[in-house]
């Protein structure tokens, strides 16, 4: 809203410092003060409102000696209402509201928020200790996939620009003569490869490849995206299990999506690093930096003593942000890499799950590979201090994160 305030402010009256709110850069850095802002001028309130409705998630269990007595049995959950406003109001304030891209995630912030929120309730109000059914947040999870997937297939303004006829090309016809190459926007469904020379992938030759035909590309984009949010998206729930732990992570990671939506956004940029140009892409680094900020301020109250937790309404919206974002920005197949922490998580419940049905199956008792699932509580288990476990984890986030810049340049 206020990025057309300024603009009309400095295309009629000339008023000095309005021309500023151009600058995508100067919006993110605004997007990220505004919104840790807001996070940490009403974090405190918020936290007295839910401790007065009584708002705790008392029912959470996992039977560790330190767990969830004295302060935390009192602990507010639902925060996650908290990075959800602080993300979508700055966004609201600085960004391009028309842009497709900024509309995609405000829609997921407030799909997955709703889910979050759904599951939440059921667990403090109704008492439930699972709280929603598991295969109605995964439709939900599967139906927003579809509405991502859609939009990014079909609508028309998202497009990557692609070189069309080559300098090489016109010198052919016309010798002797200073020529520069032609540039289109085309609709793709290409992704980005890591570590590949020619590390472009387009799915629509997956499809042929898989199905003998490019007619079924859009049901196989439908599939691989829906996956990815409901992966990504249950990996930061389960990630959610110490104090801080899983805000921390998510500023690493959403800082360093913010790096890409801008490089992969900027033209110049984007061919120096010879990477994928996506136009209007920018403005998404506006949104990454807003939701940074917003993590970074819930991290402030979140931190261990936690005065409060995200809950579900938090967890699950914040790892279907990553995961759209990741879409948009075509660096998907990034994932694995840059959410390390959130892979690991997910992997060792399912490893544990898996094994524990094998050996019972097979021997009668089932075995545990790891004291506690996720991989967190294990550590917990093996008697790590909670603030030790969380610092580690966010230093492998770190490297994880330079390693996915690195991928950039290493092909």
């Amino acid at each position: 809203m206020l990025y057309y305030l300024f603009k009309y402010l400095h295309t009629t009256f000339h008023w000095p410092g309005t021309g500023l709110f151009k600058f995508i850069s100067f919006r993110a850095a605004m997007a990220t003060i505004s919104s840790f802002i807001i996070t940490f001028l009403l974090g405190q309130l918020f936290i007295n409102f839910l401790k007065k409705r009584q708002i705790i998630e008392s029912s959470r269990s996992l039977g560790l000696a330190e767990e969830y007595k004295g302060v935390k049995a009192t602990t507010p959950t639902m925060g996650g209402i908290l990075i959800i406003l602080a993300t979508a109001i700055p966004t609201l304030l600085f960004s391009k509201l028309h842009n497709i891209y900024i509309i995609l995630l405000l829609i997921t912030t407030i799909w997955m928020g709703i889910v979050g929120f759904l599951d939440d309730y059921i667990k403090v109000f109704k008492k439930e200790k699972k709280g929603l059914n598991g295969w109605i947040k995964l439709l939900g999870q599967l139906s927003l996939g579809f509405i991502v997937s859609t939009t990014l297939y079909f609508h028309k303004e998202v497009v990557i620009r692609e070189v069309s006829i080559t300098p090489h090309e016109i010198s052919a016809v016309l010798d002797d003569q200073v020529v520069f190459p032609v540039y289109n926007d085309v609709k793709s469904t290409k992704t980005t490869i890591p570590f590949f020379k020619d590390n472009e992938l387009d799915y629509a030759q997956i499809s042929t490849f898989l199905f003998g035909s490019k007619s079924y590309t859009w049901m196989l984009y439908m599939a691989i995206i829906s996956f990815i949010i409901a992966s990504v998206s249950n990996g930061a729930n389960l990630t959610d299990g110490l104090d801080g732990l899983s805000a921390s992570t998510s500023v690493i990671v959403g800082t360093t999506l913010a790096i890409l939506a801008y490089l992969s956004g900027h033209i110049v940029f984007a061919k120096y690093l010879h990477i994928m140009y996506i136009p209007n892409l920018g403005e998404l680094a506006i949104f990454c930096c807003a939701f940074v900020g917003a993590c970074i301020g819930f991290l402030w109250y979140n931190a261990y003593p936690a005065q409060v937790f995200m809950g579900d309404t938090g967890s699950l919206t914040i790892g279907a942000i990553i995961a759209v974002v990741a879409v948009c920005i075509r660096k998907e197949l990034l994932i694995p890499i840059l959410c390390g922490i959130f892979l690991i998580e997910n992997v060792s419940s399912i490893l544990q799950t898996g094994y524990f049905k094998y050996t019972k199956k097979r021997y009668g008792i089932g075995k545990r590979l790891f004291k506690m699932a996720p991989l967190h509580h294990h550590y917990q288990k093996l008697g790590w201090h909670e603030s030790k476990i969380v610092t580690r984890f966010f230093i492998l986030s770190l490297l994880f994160a330079i390693t996915t810049l690195v991928t950039l340049k290493i092909r």
